[in-house]
């Protein structure tokens, strides 16, 4: 099982940006239909149209930032993001949140004698954990650190067991 998130604020964006297009289509056109003076007049901004030209630095800027948004856009649809879930041994829809993965791997590190507070972060091939103590020497922690993830690791079974880095850091009181 390897689920992956879904592009909710570029289908989002892009879908508000196409409705507030779409609203004020019609709030136009129904005010044409009545006969009332329209939000936005057709010859002016057409004249407005014509009138610019192509040397312009606004019309250069705003082309540059049309096709901005758009690749951007683009490769947030087509790149694929994080697991939301990543797989176990075991059954073949086995999986871990990574919010879970992480806080279990953090319990572990801080498990270990010495370390006052851990931070994990999850990459697609390696495990950062960042740990925090109070100890004036800091011999054998990253050992001990390394060893404990890597035992927790095994417990929990990945399909594909990442490389631990522990780096530590005392906290020195003044």
């Amino acid at each position: 099982m390897k689920r992956r998130p879904r592009r909710s604020t570029a289908a989002t964006l892009t879908a508000l940006v196409v409705l507030a297009g779409c609203v004020l289509v019609t709030v136009v056109a129904v005010q044409l239909i009545i006969g009332e003076r329209p939000w936005v007049s057709y010859p002016a901004v057409a004249g407005a149209l014509n009138r610019t030209q192509w040397t312009n630095w606004w019309t250069a800027f705003g082309a540059i930032a049309a096709v901005v948004l758009g690749l951007c856009l683009l490769l947030a649809a087509i790149l694929p993001g994080k697991r939301t879930v990543l797989p176990l041994h075991g059954a073949p829809d086995s999986g871990a949140s990574r919010a879970s993965y992480r806080s279990t791997l953090r319990a572990a590190a801080t498990s270990v004698d010495g370390v006052s507070a851990a931070k994990v972060r999850l990459g697609r091939r390696r495990v950062r954990v960042r740990v925090q103590t109070h100890r004036s020497r800091e011999d054998g922690l990253t050992e001990a650190v390394r060893a404990a993830v890597t035992h927790r690791l095994d417990e929990i079974g990945p399909v594909a067991p990442p490389a631990v880095r522990v780096a530590v850091s005392a906290m020195r009181s003044t």
